[in-house]
């Protein structure tokens, strides 16, 4: 019964540590599926192609498509596409890592 118990916690804690999690400065009002983003620092986790933002007790899940390039990238970056209050995230290119966080269609401008 304890194996059991301590194979299961196991496997949960692998679970876990699957998600990658990362931090990103927003640094306008920005929008992502519809939701308006305050200006500010975020963490992001990454599982396959599931992103959820999270400030504070609020979270949000959306889809993403995850891109591996050849180089890593020195500085998270965020690149945003619209003006004024109808600004889109695009996509993050995550400092450290070789990866690229690409939304979907959005609807929203």
């Amino acid at each position: 019964m304890l194996k059991r118990f301590v194979l299961a916690f196991a496997i949960l804690g692998l679970a876990v540590a699957s998600a990658e999690s990362y931090r990103v400065t927003f640094s306008q009002p920005s929008k992502v599926e519809g939701k308006q983003l305050k200006a500010g620092e975020y963490r992001l986790n990454v599982e396959n192609s599931k992103l959820t933002i999270v400030s504070g007790k609020d979270s949000m899940e959306v889809p993403v498509k995850v891109q591996t390039g050849e180089t890593k990238f020195s500085n998270t970056s965020v690149r945003y596409s619209g003006t004024g209050d109808k600004v889109l995230i695009q996509e993050i290119r995550l400092g450290g890592t070789k990866t690229t966080l690409l939304f979907v269609e959005q609807d929203g401008l």
